[in-house]
């Protein structure tokens, strides 16, 4: 289960500092996979909505960071010649 953990930390006498336990691979593990069946996984139809606005924002955002390079660009260009 995902809440088994090695916090022996508040036994321990707190003037010493802690020193913290390594999990084990297979308790790694299993915690993973309990998180994992926690996840709300989109559908399809959420899935391509979802990138069709990531691409339609990155799409606009290199148009304008386009458009203020080419700005920048003529107006140094005007500036020195």
């Amino acid at each position: 289960m995902a809440t088994d953990t090695r916090d022996d930390a508040a036994t321990e006498d707190q003037g010493k500092p802690a020193k913290r336990k390594r999990t084990s691979p297979a308790l790694f593990v299993r915690q993973v996979i309990a998180e994992l069946r926690k996840v709300i996984w989109p559908t399809r139809r959420e899935l391509i909505t979802y990138t069709m606005v990531s691409l339609t924002f990155v799409l606009v955002m290199m148009g304008i960071t386009f458009g203020f390079d080419k700005a920048l660009q003529w107006g140094i260009f005007k500036l020195f010649t």
